[in-house]
């Protein structure tokens, strides 16, 4: 991978780690609510959701990770563009079933990162 498709793919990492802390630990704080729209009675009823939710973005990050870190560079593409559908999937179910927002959010990056992986 070239080093503008590893930046890409880190930041993407990024991204879904942040996201895993909103919903795993932040989801009843002010930011967590403000950045998901929710009232504190519905926060707190859905926490436990929410960070199943959040674990699932941690498995995510943790596979573009290892996608920049495994020493075969072969099969770190393929690990990279595995993980990368997966998140550009969930962000096209995510838009269709909680907000649209959540294709540029999370889809958009992952397909950018996709076309660096391939072509850069």
């Amino acid at each position: 991978m070239s080093v503008v498709a590893i930046v890409i793919v880190a930041l993407v990492a990024l991204l879904h780690i942040y996201i895993l802390v909103l919903e795993m630990f932040l989801w009843t704080a002010p930011q967590g609510r403000k950045a998901f729209g929710l009232t504190p009675e519905l926060a707190e009823q859905t926490k436990a959701l929410a960070a199943n939710q959040g674990l699932y973005n941690g498995f995510l990050a943790a596979g573009l990770i290892w996608s920049l870190v495994h020493p075969q560079p072969e099969f770190a593409w393929q690990i990279a563009m595995f993980f990368l559908a997966c998140v550009a999937v969930a962000g096209i179910y995510g838009a269709a079933t909680a907000s649209r927002k959540i294709i540029l959010i999370q889809t958009v990056p992952a397909v950018i990162a996709m076309l660096a992986v391939m072509y850069l």
